[in-house]
């Protein structure tokens, strides 16, 4: 009699029982079916006894009651490589652009531990992503993690594929790892499309697990990427690029599997593992001393809700937070950011300098007291103010104007072309606005505008 056989005991949705008479399996342990070695099952959790909840790999409709299964005694195993370089796969590193199956000589485990890594604190140094509002108010650091938060239809997934263009063409040393977690296929191919084109690809992995995947393929495609985010890392010695779209439904996938299994909720219906499971990914994306992991994540809020559990569960791992603003969004300003909600630990004059940081501080003062006058303004008109509070008042407006920007994402789109601003013209250009400079010129010449140059 083999130990190492299984029985099939149920099946609800993507989660198979399977129980052990002889030897136990360990979690994330391979299965696969006797008869058909392609199926293949993940082992999630235990559940009673000598019974085993485990991930279905593939669709279940092959799968019944009383099948055995073989335990491998193997984990997940994903491709790794330079192979995989400029390529677009699955959660199992199979082809989705058409091209044959990279060829690859080494394969990793998707659930490996970092505990081996020796993480320093991250580097020091600025990465520019070129979009005024990011690098003004909340810079990105070398091994830093940025959060793009947001509601639906707020331009997430543009900001997100805006700074991949404009940093992977700035630092042509640098690899980038695109994680598609739960979004649309239609973005997705777009993504590649957009990539592609501008010659950005070369440099790009892309791992996806798409909206129309079931939740075990969602929630392990994540662990895909950062498998070979590491892999990039420590062998082939590069500084990372990591991009997610969209961490939220990498904690609604888990959310799902969690429900299937039967586990108790913990807070707002989310399952009781959702700090362990967001906190094992996070950590996997550090820096060692030989090259630096940099996150950028799209989060998704859903409601608009800040306090949602699943999205407050990922701000403790975020050390710059970008949020979007949906009354921003149908205003017309892009990148749709609430500048008074963008908020970075590598704001410090250190990092940016003395003239940076201190316009920063400046211009955030006067965009709030901007935003208290508004009220008053709506009730009783701009002539009412004070000759202060007009200035202040002008000079707000003109500030968050000249954070809206024309992007390379976004010219298939719009038509017009995308443009990268240095952090050097922005604080110009908002030093400016903040000292009178500009204040006989109106408020609207501020909106679109790459720089002040040819302003006044």
């Amino acid at each position: 009699m083999d130990t190492n056989l299984g029985t099939v005991v149920s099946i609800k949705g993507q989660i198979i029982e399977v129980e052990f008479t002889g030897e136990k399996p360990a979690t994330h342990d391979v299965l696969v079916l006797k008869d058909n070695p392609h199926i293949r099952l993940e082992v999630y959790a235990s559940s009673e006894g000598d019974r085993f909840y485990c991930l279905s790999l593939v669709p279940v409709n092959q799968l019944f009651r009383g099948a055995q299964v073989v335990n491998t005694g193997k984990p997940l195993l994903f491709p790794v490589g330079k192979e995989l370089i400029g390529r677009a796969v699955t959660v199992f590193g199979e082809p989705l652009d058409l091209l044959e199956a990279p060829r690859t000589k080494d394969y990793w485990p998707i659930h490996a531990s970092n505990t081996n890594q020796v993480t320093i604190v991250s580097e020091q140094k600025m990465l520019e992503t070129g979009i005024k509002a990011i690098d003004f108010f909340a810079p990105l650091s070398l091994g830093g993690k940025m959060g793009l938060v947001g509601g639906a239809g707020v331009g997430k997934t543009m900001l997100l594929t805006e700074v991949l263009h404009n940093i992977l063409g700035k630092n042509k040393q640098t690899l980038s790892v695109f994680a598609g977690v739960g979004e649309r296929v239609r973005e997705g191919l777009e993504l590649f499309e957009s990539l592609k084109s501008s010659g950005v690809l070369s440099a790009s992995t892309l791992v996806f697990g798409h909206m129309g995947d079931n939740p075990a393929i969602r929630f392990l495609s994540a662990y895909s990427a950062a498998t070979l985010a590491e892999y990039y890392r420590d062998r082939l010695k590069h500084d990372v690029l990591f991009f997610i779209d969209n961490a939220f439904r990498f904690a609604q996938a888990g959310n799902e599997l969690s429900t299937l299994t039967n586990m108790l909720p913990s807070e707002d219906g989310y399952q009781a593992t959702l700090e362990s499971e967001v906190a094992n990914f996070h950590e996997r994306l550090s820096s060692t001393q030989s090259a630096k992991i940099t996150g950028i994540e799209a989060i998704y809020v859903p409601s608009d809700d800040l306090l949602d559990h699943g999205v407050q569960a990922i701000f403790p791992y975020l050390d710059t937070t970008v949020v979007l603003s949906r009354s921003a969004y149908q205003e017309g300003f892009l990148p749709a950011v609430d500048l008074l909600n963008i908020t970075s630990s590598f704001l410090d004059v250190k990092i940016v300098g003395q003239l940076h940081y201190d316009i920063a501080l400046e211009a955030k003062q006067i965009l709030k007291k901007m935003q208290g006058l508004e009220r008053i303004v709506s009730i009783v008109g701009e002539t009412e103010l004070s000759k202060e509070d007009w200035i202040a008042y002008k000079r707000g407006k003109k500030i968050r104007n000249f954070m809206t920007q024309r992007f390379f994402s976004a010219e298939g789109q719009k038509g017009e072309k995308g443009v990268f601003v240095a952090i050097s013209e922005t604080v110009e250009g908002v030093a400016g606005i903040i000292v009178g400079k500009y204040d006989q010129i109106p408020e609207e010449r501020f909106l679109y505008i790459g720089n002040t140059k040819g302003l006044g």
